[in-house]
């Protein structure tokens, strides 16, 4: 993957496909840091599953016999200097929170945050998803249950809200950025 937001849109259709009815992802740049986490309320996974899903041969998936989403995620954090911790509970849910230094050559860039959103809305528009994001003490939330309250009915992957919410959060990451490269 050449941008960490492709590696978000994964590691979120694993939680969509643990059936989890919410997903947060929080992203945070401090001090020469930057986090990503993604969490859910989906299936979660058992400890033996979990000590085994670093391995690509690991997956739930049926179309495939690999699953390279984790390992990728995981090789991308550790050769910019950062790590990749997987917390999971059974009937709880799963938290992937992996960290990269931000000045390091080899990070990948953040890439296309605002696309990896609308994409996971139209997909899954009954999914409740939040955006976190934050540099250092900017920040900005993005939550689909107020917006679908707002929408009142109105089909929150409409093409026309998907545009205009796709330019609320890449017009709110800017501002938040204010003039950082993320």
């Amino acid at each position: 993957m050449r941008e960490l937001s492709l590696n978000i849109l994964d590691i979120a259709q694993n939680s969509i496909s643990a059936q989890a009815k919410n997903i947060t992802i929080l992203v945070r740049a401090s001090g020469g840091e930057l986090t990503i986490t993604i969490e859910d309320d989906g299936k979660g996974m058992s400890e033996e599953f979990l000590s085994k899903v670093m391995d690509p041969f690991t997956t739930t998936r049926t179309t495939r016999k690999v699953g390279m989403g984790l390992p990728l995620f995981k090789e991308a954090a550790e050769s910019s200097g950062g790590s990749m911790k997987i917390t999971s509970e059974l009937g709880v849910g799963t938290v992937v929170t992996a960290s990269f230094q931000i000045d390091h050559i080899d990070r990948m860039p953040l890439g296309d945050l605002a696309g990896t959103m609308t994409i996971l809305i139209m997909a899954k528009p009954e999914i409740d998803f939040v955006l976190e994001y934050a540099v250092e003490d900017r920040s900005y939330k993005f939550d689909t249950k107020e917006i679908k309250s707002i929408l009142d009915g109105v089909p929150i992957e409409s093409s026309e809200i998907i545009t205009y919410l796709e330019g609320l959060i890449n017009d709110n990451i800017t501002q938040v950025n204010g003039g950082a490269v993320i």
